[in-house]
């Protein structure tokens, strides 16, 4: 462990590491313990523009000319690396973020299978390339292409940093589009060993460059004139930023920017399943997840019996260091995400709300960034617990009697990301996931997610989708190519002249 972690790591740009600004350096802390587990060196602002260039000519000279076969070899290989990599990027994922090791694991295994996915998307893009288009005019012929947007940043967060990286890079590989990718400040470790094993798998210099760095870093590339696609997950202040930059030059833009989910659960389940999806649906990684069902709305036949399962359950809960036998629940990523969520503690306290369970730290864990997961019941509708986004693991509860209330209440937020219903009855599971005002919708469950199907959220959840094809179509631009096929002249202006 200790060698992985003592790696200083530099911008890696047009395929080798470029030593960044060292007095800027970005300190890595261990979430655990508070300490320092390494340092990055930032680029400067001459080093952003170097590798939108690098990327720039890459896309020119040869990524975009490459087959899709070509492509989807580069990515099934990059695949193969992180397989072969996986524990220590792992641990190298639990270490800086504080998830418990398992949940790290499992990440780094589906950031593989994202690369392997679009590895065969772009492997079938060809054979959908000059697609005949039905017109009602037989004097012309139309074909639609689907062609790489160019050059594209990719900014990711530190709640899934790898994983959230692969997301974006392997789309946009997959379509022909060169990358700069931006990690989060807090977690960029993985993202630059990402850049590593894809020069090793063979993707040719330039294609994909990794910049660690703060918001400046990020700010200079969004608003670099030479990025033509931005992928950008995170806070909605920062999206509307991100949002504004684009807009100044019109550039492509994909968002994802959060939730405040609801989780709908009637009085016809079982009780040890509703409390089992509530607990993975709001502490998976410690609550630091956009689509998190942190409302619940549970139906007052059910509440008291569900509140009392699930307070035992919450204090049962093994929290600890990601490394630890058993551990269930890591740390918060940092010190300035902990003192935000303890700050929504604090003020619901002193409106006179108390937690059923937990809202401090656990016993014995002075150091590092842990709380305990934490419940509130009967939460008022207009409390900052209830209607903004916490990013912690920390529900909120409240009681429903009617369906339709239920539904109005689940819908009534700012964001539009997912949610999801739990019910015995199949006609009112559907009628409910469709009454939902949200980009995904589960039933009996909460969070799983597919390599295969659409991500993304309505109105302020942001805007577009990742994942699927629909991915992948988030760097491709469609054109048309029409020709004139008929047989004679068309005539149109000589014949108006010969007729005056």
């Amino acid at each position: 462990m200790s060698a992985a972690l003592s790696w200083l790591g530099d911008p890696w740009i047009d395929g080798r590491w470029c030593v960044g600004r060292a007095v800027d350096a970005l300190a890595i802390i261990d979430p655990t313990s508070g300490g320092l587990l390494g340092l990055v060196s930032q680029p400067d602002r001459a080093q952003v523009h170097d590798a939108v260039r690098a990327a720039t000519d890459a896309f020119e000279g040869i990524w975009r000319r490459t087959s899709g076969s070509q492509r989807a070899t580069v990515l099934r290989c990059i695949a193969d690396g992180l397989r072969t990599e996986r524990d220590m990027l792992a641990q190298l994922e639990a270490a800086n973020n504080g998830k418990p090791l398992r949940e790290a694991q499992w990440d780094i295994d589906d950031a593989a299978g994202c690369f392997d996915y679009y590895a065969g998307l772009a492997a079938a893009l060809p054979a959908q390339q000059g697609q005949p288009l039905e017109l009602p005019s037989a004097d012309f012929e139309t074909r639609i292409f689907q062609e790489p947007v160019g050059v594209a940043a990719g900014v990711v967060p530190w709640n899934y940093p790898l994983l959230m990286a692969a997301w974006k890079v392997a789309p946009a590989l997959a379509a022909g589009c060169c990358m700069v990718l931006k990690p989060s400040e807090l977690t960029p470790c993985t993202a630059l060993h990402l850049a590593r094993i894809a020069h090793a798998a063979g993707l040719p210099a330039g294609v994909l460059n990794v910049l660690p760095g703060d918001g400046s870093v990020g700010a200079a590339l969004v608003g670099h004139p030479g990025v033509h696609k931005i992928a950008f997950t995170g806070s909605l202040d920062t999206g509307r930023q991100v949002m504004r930059s684009a807009a100044d030059r019109i550039a492509n833009v994909t968002l994802e920017l959060g939730g405040k989910s609801a989780l709908l659960i009637f009085e016809d389940v079982d009780i040890d399943a509703a409390v089992e999806w509530t607990m993975f649906g709001i502490f998976w990684n410690k609550g630091e997840v956009c689509s998190a069902t942190s409302r619940v709305m549970v139906h007052e036949r059910l509440a008291d019996a569900y509140l009392e399962r699930l307070t035992q359950a919450c204090s049962r809960m093994h929290v600890g260091g990601p490394f630890e036998p058993g551990v269930q629940m890591g740390p918060l990523v940092a010190e300035r995400q902990y003192k935000r969520v303890m700050a929504f503690i604090d003020e619901a306290r002193d409106r006179g709300l108390a937690p059923l369970v937990g809202g401090r730290r656990p016993p014995g864990r002075d150091a590092g960034w842990f709380l305990e997961p934490t419940v509130y019941a009967d939460v008022p509708l207009d409390s900052r617990l209830w209607r903004e986004e916490i990013f912690g693991p920390v529900l909120c509860v409240r009681r429903f009697a009617d369906e339709a209330v239920a539904v109005q209440e689940a819908n009534d937020t700012l964001f539009g990301l997912a949610g999801a219903v739990m019910t015995a009855d199949t006609a009112r599971a559907e009628r409910v996931a469709r009454a939902l005002r949200a980009g995904i919708v589960w039933i009996d469950c909460s969070q799983p997610t597919f390599t295969e199907a659409p991500w993304g959220g309505m109105r302020a959840s942001g805007i577009g989708r990742e994942l699927g094809p629909w991915g992948l179509a988030a760097y491709l631009e469609i054109k048309q190519v029409t020709r004139y096929v008929a047989k004679r002249p068309w005539g149109w202006f000589l014949k108006q002249e010969s007729t005056a």
